[in-house]
């Protein structure tokens, strides 16, 4: 091991952010403040200014990706600005007695609801009680018998005249079960069945004619019976429908005083008055009928077809309703019908309409998830066309177009709602595009960032939250130790020395697994010990893909070295993610070049493994050795490029660093240090450019140096520019503190490939020309070699 410090080799210093303990201790200090939103000032000015723009069209779409604190503060802001809203009206579907296919709708005060509901409940248990009882009234029973009476002396007095004649004709008027019939009489005395067989046939005869007679008086008596029945029906039915008139004339009366000055409740009640007299008049006979419904039957008969349906209640709200809908399918955000069954058909009335978010919102704000919501296409459109039209419309003719069914129509209600939709960037880009109504109807973009600043007032606010969400957890304090740990979980969340991760919800996360370990340990201090049990935990529950891939490099499955030297073979730094699971292990790179001109082959491609962007960097090699290496004559030669023993797809342009070392290596066949591995992109100029991932691709390539034995020798080129990327761990800074692992940041190509070669790679001087035995100049003979054997002397 050397104490020589090269001069690309990054210093432990550098390698994870640093910040005061004074920072720390502020904002641990600052316990009793409420904890307030973290950072997102373009998003919380956009939320402010579409729920400000009280204006059709001005609906919001929150962008950004999951856990960056969307939702909750969408809810946040929303919710200050209902408080200041006035409650919405509420909305209710009344039976239409006209038409009961199209129910009507009813607009009321907040919280008139439910009174309204209260109120004719009680007016129908008010009607079940009066009748019929009411035609117990000795009043109503002494009407009844006149018009009885009244009936019975017309009766009777047609009977009287034909018993007068029978009794002339010497036969007897007979009345049995409301039947008349005729007896002969003989010797002053009615005969009986029997006797009237011993009746002589001058008898016999003479009775029969007589009782033809009769008959024919009998009819001519009874001829208007159907009329006094007729008269006497329609004279009782008048008098029940006076009866009921007056009854319930002071129960109305007191209702239409209670809402005087309501003039939609008015118009329901004058509507109602003649079909709840009808109503009362067809099921609730009095008792002289035999046959009674049940009285829970008959007051389920009177809610349903007088009671109204209200939709939403909002008595206990001060402000605007704020819903969100996880589910937004078509009947839970337009509201559905229910039906009922009875014998083979199916029915329904607006009693059974039923609410979706859109009522529930109506007047205030509603958030829905844009992923969800777009993956049906026809609620997408219905939404855009209650939002354009300002009416909220349950569509039930698709949905119960059966032939054995009621279908009703309920009317539209106004509208008037803020959506919010929650989604991602790439579909804000993709639904503009293919919807060109879209930004007419979400005019305000609230756009999340993926960070944070790191200020004081940011770490103090996270320290609240952290602090809040332990509490909850039944853990009382938070060590400065633990606020550093978390903070350095945020950095590398964010990939950033001097930016904090937006997905906050990241960290709550990592605070509650800490708090399980806090918790088990009896400790009422959540310490940096915890959280680092917690991250321990975590990649020990998701490593076994990472040690597995450890495992088959040391027992020789996937060939890696990490020691000596070797020509063409680089060892490349790979990320690989599953699941939520992401981890760095190295890859090796290999090339071989010969006389040729098929030019740079990347076999990735050839078996279509590599994806466009991979494909991308093995073309930009061309460019960079075609611009750097032959000017002056033609760049011909036969390579192939490979990552050894990748069996799955490869995307992404940070091989070509690895790329482009490797193939001059294989041109010039000076071996490379395998105690190295490299990540990169490159441009044709050969500048070295930034990669994502770097930690874990340094971190992989770490555990297998470590497993193996740190030499003092090994360690990882990176791009300089992505030295403000690293917040490695622990282990890492430690071994770069010892030099027992080396971290460098190169800018171009030739310092890294210094870096693997150990020799002078050569700068071009004024002449054009690189200095002897410099790599440089070695790749640009061999090169020129080649296109010697392949095209001929340049000087023939």
């Amino acid at each position: 091991m050397t104490n020589t410090v090269h001069p690309l080799s990054l210093s432990a210093e550098q390698l994870a952010p640093h910040f005061s303990q004074a920072l720390i201790t502020q904002a641990l200090s600052h316990q009793q403040l409420k904890a307030g939103f973290i950072g997102q000032e373009r998003a919380k000015t956009a939320l402010d200014f579409a729920i400000g723009m009280d204006m059709p069209g001005y609906n919001l779409y929150v962008m950004g990706e999951p856990a960056l604190g969307r939702f909750t503060l969408v809810q946040d802001i929303l919710k200050q600005a209902a408080a200041q809203k006035p409650t919405p009206d509420e909305w209710c579907y009344l039976n239409n007695f006209d038409d009961e296919r199209v129910p009507s709708v009813l607009r009321l005060s907040p919280g008139e609801g439910k009174t309204l509901v209260k109120k004719l409940e009680a007016l129908i248990d008010d009607l079940l009680g009066t009748f019929p009882a009411a035609f117990d009234n000795p009043g109503f029973q002494r009407k009844k018998k006149t018009i009885a009476r009244d009936f019975d002396q017309k009766y009777d007095k047609a009977i009287a005249k034909v018993e007068k004649e029978a009794l002339a004709k010497q036969v007897l008027l007979v009345e049995d079960n409301g039947g008349v019939g005729f007896s002969p009489i003989i010797d002053g005395k009615p005969v009986n069945d029997q006797e009237s067989a011993n009746l002589t046939e001058q008898q016999r005869q003479q009775f029969y004619d007589a009782v033809t007679e009769l008959e024919t008086t009998l009819h001519e008596q009874l001829l208007e019976l159907p009329k006094w029945k007729r008269e006497l029906s329609e004279q009782q039915r008048d008098l029940r429908k006076d009866t009921i008139e007056q009854a319930i004339k002071p129960m109305l009366k007191q209702l239409e005083h209670d809402y005087s000055s309501q003039l939609g409740v008015q118009r329901y009640i004058r509507e109602m008055r003649s079909h709840l007299i009808k109503a009362v008049l067809e099921f609730l006979p009095d008792e002289s009928d035999a046959e009674k419904q049940e009285e829970s039957d008959n007051r389920e008969f009177f809610i349903e077809e007088f009671v109204p349906n209200v939709l939403v209640h909002f008595e206990q709200m001060s402000g605007a309703p704020i819903i969100f809908e996880p589910n937004p399918s078509y009947g839970n955000l337009f509201g559905r019908v229910e039906y009922n069954s009875a014998g083979n058909s199916l029915y329904t009335n607006s009693r059974m309409i039923r609410p979706g978010a859109l009522h529930r919102a109506n007047g205030g704000y509603l958030i829905l998830d844009a992923d969800r919501l777009l993956t049906q296409p026809a609620v997408w459109d219905a939404l855009k066309q209650a939002l354009k039209s300002g009416e909220l419309l349950i569509d039930t003719l698709s949905d119960h177009a059966v032939t054995n069914s009621t279908i009703i129509t309920p009317k539209a209600i106004p509208l008037n709602v803020k959506v919010v939709l929650l989604g991602s960037r790439d579909l804000y880009y993709l639904i503009q595009d293919v919807d060109e109504e879209f930004n007419e109807l979400f005019r305000v973009l609230a756009d999340f960032e993926y960070y944070l600043p790191f200020t004081e007032h940011t770490v103090s606010n996270m320290a609240l939250q952290i602090i809040e969400q332990m509490r909850q957890l039944h853990i009382n304090d938070l060590s400065s130790g633990g606020l550093t740990q978390l903070l350095h979980f945020s950095f590398r969340q964010a990939e950033h020395q001097q930016k904090l991760s937006a997905r906050f919800a990241d960290v709550l996360e990592l605070v509650r697994e800490a708090c399980f370990y806090a918790n088990q340990q009896q400790q009422k201090t959540l310490t940096a010990e915890h959280v680092l049990q917690a991250l321990r935990g975590k990649q020990y529950r998701t490593g076994r893909i990472s040690e597995g891939f450890l495992e088959d490099i040391q027992e020789g499955h996937i060939l890696i070295d990490t020691s000596g030297m070797a020509v063409g073979k680089v060892n490349g730094l790979t990320v690989l993610e599953i699941g939520d699971t992401a981890f760095g292990t190295p890859a090796r790179i290999s090339a071989t070049v010969f006389a040729g001109s098929s030019g740079i082959v990347d076999i990735e491609r050839e078996v279509e493994l590599g994806k466009a962007i991979h494909s991308k960097g093995v073309l930009l090699l061309t460019g960079y050795l075609g611009a750097k290496y032959a000017r002056n004559f033609p760049l011909t030669l036969s390579a192939n490029i490979a990552m050894e023993q990748s069996y799955g797809h490869i995307d992404g342009d940070s091989a070509a660093l690895a790329e482009i070392c490797v193939l001059l290596s294989a041109i010039t066949d000076i071996p490379l240090k395998q105690s190295l591995a490299i990540t990169g992109s490159i441009n044709q100029h050969g500048q070295v450019q930034a990669i994502g991932g770097v930690n874990e691709k340094i971190e992989g390539y770490f555990r297998l140096c470590q497993s193996r034995g740190l030499t003092g020798e090994q360690g990882v080129i990176i791009p300089a520019s992505n030295q403000i990327n690293l917040v490695l761990n622990d282990e890492v800074i430690n071994a770069v503190q010892q030099q027992q692992f080396h971290i460098y940041a190169v800018k171009t190509v030739d310092e890294a490939l210094a870096l693997l070669t150990g020799l002078d790679v050569g700068v071009v001087n004024r002449r054009g020309q690189y200095p002897k035995r410099s790599v440089n100049s070695k790749v640009l003979a061999r090169l020129e070699q080649i296109a010697e054997i392949v095209n001929g002397s340049l000087d023939d």
